[in-house]
This record gives C-alpha cells, structure tokens and sequence, in this order.
C-alpha cells in the first residue's frame, strides 16, 4: 500500500497550507501567499464535502495529500465545481484572422487574442503541488494526487459541470517575470506581474473588468519573448500537462491573461478516469503477490479518501483490500467504493 493518502482538507491545515503557498512561488495563482484567502479556501472546502457550498454548482473541494507514516502534509489539489459563477473567468482566445487584398494580390493569416469569458459553470482541476521530496522516487504521487480529482467527480457527478477545464502555469523565470506579461498585460495594468498575479487571487476579479484591453491584439505587433511563450507551460507544469493529455485534456487555443500558459478541456465523462473507473464493494482478505496496482476511493463526499493499494480484483463487483488500506480510506470490509486498476486499458 502507498504512505500517502488523498483526503478533505481541514481547518488545522492552515499551517500546512500557508507553506504549500509559499513554497509553490511566483505565478502559482491558485495557491497566493495570503492568510485570509486560504483560511476561506479551507472554510469553503469544509462546506462543500459536507454538502452545504454557498449555493448550488460552487462547491470549491481542496484537497490533501497526506503522509500516513509520518502525518505531514506532501501537496494538495483542487477542485472548483462551477467557475465564473460570481466572478468573471477570463481568458484569452486566440483567433486566425484573414487578410486578403484583390488590388495588391495578398492573401494571409494572422492571429489574434481576443478576450474572453466563456466558460460559466465549467468544473476547474488545479491547485496541483507536491513538495520537491514527494516528486518521483516511486511514490506514485503524482497520478495519487492528479487522478483523485477525477475519482471525486465520480463519486457524485451531479455536484460538477459537464465540462472541466485545467489552466497550466506559463513560463515564468526564477526572479518572478512573466515574458507575456511584459509584452501584453504591462501595457494595460501599468504593475508587474506579481502584483497582478496577487491581485487575482486575493479579489473578485473587477481591476481586470476595468482594466484589460476591449479589442484584439495582434499577435505578430507583439515582442518576440512574448510571442514564443504563448500556450506554454511552466517547466514545472510539464508533468501535470503529460497527466492532464493522458486524461483526455486537449488545448483549444485558450490562454491564462496573465501569463499564456495553455487551457485545457474535456467532457467530464470522457476523462479516461472517471471513465475507467468502477463501482465495487470491498472485502477484506490476502492479497496475492501478483495482484495489480490500483487506486482505490470511496465513493461518498462526506469521507472521500484515495490511495494506491494492491488488490484483488478477480471477482465480478468485488474488491479485495488488505487491512492496512482499510484503515488509510477509514473505512470497514462491506463498504461501496470505486477502483482505477493500473495498466487496464
């Protein structure tokens, strides 16, 4: 069985949360170095696994990945049911524009971002970080983390969108500087990147109302930084990107105001989890030495748990858990879950 397990956060992950924040660094929208706005991120978590968000399709579900054998706190990750509900969610479109001239024989394209706002009641995964230790060596966290995002959708799909959306970090270097901010967003907004970036977070969104620009800007007007880093991802987003096209996420030409980085959509029911994923009831017992690797959840919001487990799952509707993964998804032999063998499809 995995040492780490995926559950709801809480209200003593203050502490925990608050370094996630700052060890995430600049560009990390969804995770800003802000006391108030995570313990309201952890307020609105707590309502929403106990069924009661502020109103219907706002449930904002973060989640955290725990270490069983020592408690610390490895990452975390997000899931907001319904975004551009109470606050705009922009983005830029980019569009191809045709430029044709019959006197002068000319005829060629041009792209152009256009702002957006267009994704009222889509699901949003994000808030994805693990600390640097907990990044490969064979913890399987990574998929742990990503994948149970997906697992909770599952388990009550009626409190999400039809659609979900990821953003992906742009590039930003180590001093903080955003070549696409520089080139765009410093013309409008006359304040550097991190300003705006905490901004974003911390408020409802109006300053960019107010403040981005109403018309097309031409791509090709813009600065060569900016231009090459348009619908690319941080160098640490990589992964999450590679996780996220797995799943079935593609890029529909739809880039982060801020920094570029890409957009990335799919139907909820076509997410290769959700759609490989099975109810099943666990049953406790020994498990063979050949058995799969899978991630097994329960299936409830109130005590959602995931994490990695081998298990038996040669019969029909059953799954077979040994007693130590019982006691990481806190739950007794007889009770409904649902399963993600690895390597099944």
């Amino acid at each position: 069985m995995s040492r780490l397990v995926v559950r709801p956060s809480r209200l003593d992950d203050f502490d925990d949360m608050m370094e996630l924040a700052d060890l995430s660094g600049p560009g990390f929208t969804s995770l800003p170095v802000d006391e108030e706005l995570v313990r309201k991120r952890l307020e609105a978590s707590m309502k929403a696994f106990s069924g009661r968000p502020d109103a219907p399709q706002q449930g904002k579900f973060l989640l955290i990945i725990e270490d069983i054998e020592s408690g610390n706190v490895a990452g975390c990750c997000a899931v907001k049911a319904g975004i551009g509900l109470t606050r705009p969610f922009f983005n830029y479109r980019i569009i191809t524009i045709l430029q044709s001239s019959t006197v002068v024989n000319r005829r060629f394209s041009m792209d152009a971002l256009v702002l957006t706002n267009e994704f009222m009641g889509h699901t949003e995964v994000g808030t994805l970080f693990l600390k640097k230790e907990y990044r490969g060596g064979g913890y399987g966290a990574g998929r742990l983390t990503a994948q149970s995002r997906y697992l909770l959708m599952a388990a009550a799909p009626d409190e999400f969108g039809d659609m979900v959306l990821a953003e992906l970090r742009g590039v930003v270097n180590p001093d903080g500087i955003s070549p696409f901010w520089e080139g765009v967003g410093r013309q409008f907004f006359e304040m550097d990147f991190q300003e705006a970036d905490y901004h974003s977070g911390v408020t409802d969104g109006q300053f960019i109302m107010d403040l981005m620009p109403k018309y097309p800007i031409y791509v090709d007007l813009l600065p060569p930084e900016a231009r090459e880093v348009i619908g690319r991802c941080h160098v640490d987003g990589i992964g999450a990107l590679k996780l996220l096209e797995w799943e079935g996420f593609r890029f529909e030409r739809v880039v982060d105001i801020f920094d570029g980085g890409p957009q990335v959509s799919s139907p909820r029911d076509n997410i290769r989890t959700i759609r490989e994923s099975r109810s099943v009831t666990f049953e406790m017992g020994v498990i063979p030495d050949s058995a799969p690797d899978a991630l097994v959840s329960t299936d409830t919001l109130g005590n959602f748990r995931v994490t990695w487990a081998k298990c038996d799952v040669s019969k029909p509707g059953v799954v077979t858990l040994d007693a130590a993964v019982f006691d990481a998804l806190q739950i007794e032999p007889g009770h409904q879950g649902r399963v993600w063998v690895k390597g099944q499809s």
